[in-house]
Parts: structure tokens; C-alpha cells; sequence
């Protein structure tokens, strides 16, 4: 257990719930490592068989938190092994989701199952703009999902996409009214564990595909984004965001 992250058994599910409402549910690394450890327990023990990922407050997760991310290596590295864990993780993951998912708050999506979406949830992938690379397989998967074209809005232009744009996409199973959007989550995860399990765990492998060409594609954006995170265009972005001012690119001579 860390701070920002609560973790709650009901029956058979665990849920996975960011809780740092102030700031947006941004995450540290030791958030991070808190998920992994959820993760870890959740697929060991065979008396669970689902996790249920929720935010609470008014946004779902507003992705790293910048100031903890470029303190040192370990926001980096907390990051990228949630991150193997989530790619790899053998249970149905069911996401609630509303207000803001940013970044690594979108990038997770693509490794739950059933993701249900709060009419008001904005989803971004704001990497080029911060001078930095995709992450979590997602310039594999979300071309794979909703097309090249809105994968490249997405993830050239960082532009948001809103709950209703996200469920044509196929990026979410459902839009569901925000008041009852994790009970509905909760009974999504509820119906998964009540099927047979290993029927379910060879359809949810078949669904997923090949891992190792995910794998890879996840290990070369975590080399990548290491890279990029010490050119002169990640400093110049995160600089300027940290002063609150728009940020100066100039093309190389």
C-alpha cells in the first residue's frame, strides 16, 4: 500500500483504485510500485479472478507526476515495470473511467479487457509534445485498435479524444452515466470471474495475440523514451511547463 493508491478485495476481485484527487491522480513511482505488487498478488492467487482499475475523485489518472518522473531514474523504472506487468497480466482487468486520462492513464486502457467510459472522460496521449515517445506498446496497439489515422491524431498531434468519439474508435466497451459507472464496472468484473476460468483465460490469450511482438514493441519505446527523455526537447518541454509558459522547438541546422 502507498499513498495515492487504495486497494480493495470484494469477493473474488481486486480493485485498483488511484486516489490523489488533488492531483488529478497523477502517479509516483511509489504508486506505481504499489499496482505492480496488486498485480503480482492478484495473478498468483487463485482465489481471485479479476482487477478492477478506477480513479477516484474527478479524473481517472492525469498520467506521471511530472516533478516525481524527472526527479531521478526510479519514476522511470517504477513506470516501465508497471507497465511489463500490466502487458503481461493473465486476468481480465475491467477500467472504470472519468474526467481526465493522460498519457500513461490512457496507455493502460489498451491492456484491460472491458473499459467504461463517464460521458465526460477525455483520453490524450500528449508524448510528442512533451518532447518524448509512446510507451506501453501503445504505438503498436492503438493503430491495431482504432485505426492509423486516429492513432496518428492521437499520438502526433496529442489531440484528446472525448467518451463518445472513443467508443466509435473501439477504444471503450461502453459510455456508461458517471453515477453508476463503477458499480456498473463492479458487476462487469463480477460476471468475468463467474465464467469458467479456464475457458476464459485461453479466449482472453487468443483476444490478446502475440505478446512477444508486444513485448518488444514495449522494451523499444522504454529504450526509446529513455533516450528522449534526455534530448534537448524533453528538457525544453518540461521546462516550460514547470514555468507555465509554451514551450520554444527549434529545428536542428
Amino acid at each position: 500500500m502507498s499513498e495515492g493508491i487504495v486497494l480493495v478485495e470484494n469477493d473474488d476481485i481486486i480493485e485498483i483504485h488511484i486516489d490523489r484527487p488533488d492531483k488529478k491522480n497523477a502517479l509516483t513511482a511509489a504508486m506505481y510500485r504499489t499496482m505492480t505488487a496488486a498485480l503480482a498478488d492478484a495473478s498468483r492467487r487463485s482465489d481471485i479472478g479479476a482487477v478492477l482499475i478506477a480513479g477516484r475523485g474527478s479524473d481517472f489518472c492525469a498520467g506521471n507526476d511530472l516533478k516525481d518522473f524527472v526527479a531521478g531514474p526510479q519514476g522511470g523504472e517504477a513506470a516501465f515495470e508497471f507497465i511489463r506487468a500490466i502487458a503481461s497480466f493473465d486476468k481480465p482487468i475491467v477500467a472504470a473511467v472519468q474526467g481526465l486520462a493522460v498519457g500513461i492513464g490512457t496507455t493502460m486502457l489498451f491492456h484491460c479487457d472491458l473499459i467504461y467510459a463517464a460521458p465526460d472522460a477525455r483520453f490524450i496521449m500528449p508524448f510528442v509534445n512533451l518532447g518524448i515517445v509512446p510507451e506501453a506498446g501503445s504505438s503498436l496497439l492503438a493503430p491495431a485498435m482504432m485505426g492509423y489515422a486516429k492513432a496518428a491524431a492521437m499520438l502526433l498531434l496529442g489531440e484528446p479524444m472525448d467518451a463518445e468519439s472513443a467508443d466509435r474508435a473501439g477504444l471503450v466497451s461502453a459510455i456508461v452515466a458517471s453515477d453508476i459507472l463503477l458499480d456498473h464496472a463492479r458487476k462487469t468484473a463480477a460476471a468475468l470471474t463467474a465464467k469458467p476460468p479456464q475457458a476464459l483465460a485461453i479466449t482472453r490469450r487468443l483476444l490478446k495475440g502475440d505478446l512477444d511482438e508486444l513485448r518488444a514493441r514495449i522494451e523499444e519505446e522504454g529504450r526509446l523514451f529513455g533516450e528522449a527523455m534526455q534530448s534537448p526537447e524533453a528538457r525544453e518541454a518540461f521546462t516550460a511547463f514547470f514555468e507555465k509558459r509554451v514551450p520554444v522547438f527549434r529545428k536542428p541546422s
